[in-house]
């Protein structure tokens, strides 16, 4: 029973469903994230929802959850592996 069924959800709820992230230089994700998590970490290239170009995020540790809202992770560029998106 989920005591939360009903409840809005927004921005800064938690998330309520994940998807694994394969990282692609054409295919964007199928939704936009609330947050990525980075299991084994490294460099992410990215687009966010707003942004016009891809940005590289530098040395993210392993077990980060990056609070960001993104629309496509690059093969290009990205060293980290098992991303999940959080939605």
């Amino acid at each position: 029973m989920d005591q939360f069924e009903n409840s809005g959800d927004s921005l800064i709820a938690p998330a309520k469903d994940a998807f694994d992230i394969v990282p692609s230089d054409s295919t964007p994700l199928p939704v936009a994230t609330k947050a990525i998590y980075v299991g084994t970490g490294g460099h992410l290239v990215l687009r966010t929802v707003d942004g016009k170009t891809d940005i590289r995020l530098a040395n993210i540790s392993n077990g980060a959850i990056l609070p960001i809202r993104v629309l496509a992770v690059r093969q290009t560029g990205t060293t980290a592996t098992d991303i999940v998106g959080l939605i």
